[in-house]
């Protein structure tokens, strides 16, 4: 049974695959990483369902990686991390190419992780209050498993503008970069959502899946080669002193090293 992930589908085939780790402002733990690829696998050969709606529960969307779950990786054995890594790529991937559309909801902020999960939905529309950011950097880290998709939605020109700062941005420039398609006021969240679930109700499934299929393979390239190639970026930035000192820092509440005093 599924604890950090929700997944509620309605009577038109429209399902609902709730982020659920409210008061960890739905990081991703290796929990909810195991859980979302069963979902992906899931929803994505259920016959019944027709449009997969991905959100959030509480005030943020995703807030990225777990920190307790990355400090992990930096004193786990070499297999064990490059393990870890491979199952949040695989998750990424399982949401990108489940034959199903994927909306994404985004209720809240979208940090890091957050980001990729918004840039492997067909679309994503957010609330325009809420901040996003590819903060890894901060940490000593890179966006590596996530920047394939994040490169694809973005184009690397406007990628480039946020993927290695760290800079927090609102939802209009989200939706100016290409993360959303666009931001609405939090009331009309809903009813903007269903106003691009519709439509797929009318169409064939089988085109669709087909359709998705086609616009992936001829989109940037995203396969196994690339994929294992952000597995080991992440792996060797984990092992680094930087992703040490950086997560090290976080948790005992003070300045990286490089950071300039406040």
């Amino acid at each position: 049974m599924s604890k950090t992930v929700l997944i509620e589908t309605d009577d038109r085939g429209v399902a609902t695959l709730t982020l659920n780790r409210p008061d960890k402002h739905n990081a991703l733990s290796a929990e909810m990483i195991a859980e979302l690829s069963e979902a992906a696998r899931r929803l994505g050969r259920d016959p019944a369902v027709r449009v997969v709606v991905l959100t959030g529960s509480g005030k943020s969307f995703c807030a990225g990686g777990d920190l307790n779950w990355m400090k992990a990786q930096m004193t786990a054995k070499p297999a064990a991390r490059a393990a870890e890594a491979k199952t949040l790529a695989m998750m990424l991937q399982a949401l990108n190419t489940m034959p199903k559309p994927l909306i994404g909801a985004l209720q809240g902020n979208a940090l890091g992780g957050g980001v990729g999960l918004a840039c492997v939905c067909d679309l994503a529309i957010g609330v325009a209050g809420a901040k996003f950011g590819l903060t890894e950097t901060r940490l000593g880290l890179i966006p590596a498993t996530i920047g394939p998709y994040v490169l694809a939605r973005m184009g690397e020109a406007r990628a480039r503008q946020v993927f290695m700062s760290s800079r927090i941005f609102g939802a209009a420039e989200a939706a100016d970069l290409g993360i959303l398609a666009r931001a609405v006021a939090p009331e009309d969240l809903a009813d903007a959502v269903e106003a691009e679930v519709s439509p797929y109700l009318s169409c064939a499934p089988g085109a669709v899946a087909a359709a998705k299929a086609l616009a992936r393979k001829l989109g940037p390239r995203i396969d196994e080669a690339v994929i294992a190639e952000t597995i080991d970026a992440l792996v060797t930035r984990w092992d680094s002193p930087e992703a040490s000192e950086g997560i090290a820092a976080f948790f005992e509440k003070r300045s990286p090293g490089w950071a300039e005093p406040v």
